[in-house]
C-alpha cells in the first residue's frame, strides 16, 4: 500500500511503472491491475473553470487514505494499493488522482478500485476552490459517479 500526497504535478503512467518497479514482490503474483486516473475538467455545475485549488489537512486526509486502502486490503483478496492525489493549484487536463490496484484475478481488482475512488471522493478531507476569471466558488459536494 502506497499513498502519495503531492503539491506538484504528475505522471500517472510514470507513477504506475515506478511503483510497479519499486516492488518487486508484486513480479509474477498479479493478473490484473485495475486503474483510475482522474483529470480536472474545464467545467463544473455548468460553469467554466480556469482552475482548482485543492486545500487538505496532510495528517487527517493520510489517515483517511490509509483507512480506504487498508478497508479494499481487507475486503477484497488483492495485492497492492497505489493512491496518489494532488493538492494546491490545479489546471485542465492536469491528473489528480491515480488510483491502482494489483490482484490475481480482475474479479477483485475492479471493484476494489471502484471502492477507492467512491470511499476517497466521499470521506477523504480535501476543499475545492474553483477559479474563473475574477470569480471564484468554494465546491460544497463532489458530482456523482
Amino acid at each position: 500500500m502506497s499513498i502519495q500526497l503531492l503539491g506538484e504535478g504528475f505522471d500517472p503512467w510514470q507513477a504506475l511503472q515506478q511503483h510497479q518497479a519499486d516492488n518487486p514482490r508484486l513480479a509474477g503474483k498479479y493478473g490484473a491491475t485495475s486503474i483510475f486516473v482522474g483529470t480536472m475538467r474545464d467545467f463544473n455545475d455548468g460553469a467554466d473553470v480556469d482552475c482548482m485549488v485543492l486545500e487538505h489537512y496532510p495528517a487527517m486526509t493520510q489517515k483517511h487514505l490509509q483507512a480506504i486502502s487498508s478497508e479494499a486490503m481487507s475486503r477484497w483478496d488483492i495485492l497492492d494499493t497505489l493512491i496518489i492525489h494532488r493538492f494546491g493549484e490545479i489546471r485542465p487536463n492536469d491528473p489528480i488522482v491515480l488510483l491502482a490496484v494489483w490482484s490475481a484475478h480482475r474479479s477483485a481488482s475492479f471493484p476494489a478500485c471502484r471502492y477507492l475512488i467512491e470511499e476517497l471522493k466521499s470521506r477523504a478531507p480535501f476543499w475545492k476552490k474553483e477559479i474563473n476569471g475574477e470569480d471564484a466558488r468554494w465546491v460544497e459536494y463532489n458530482t456523482p459517479g
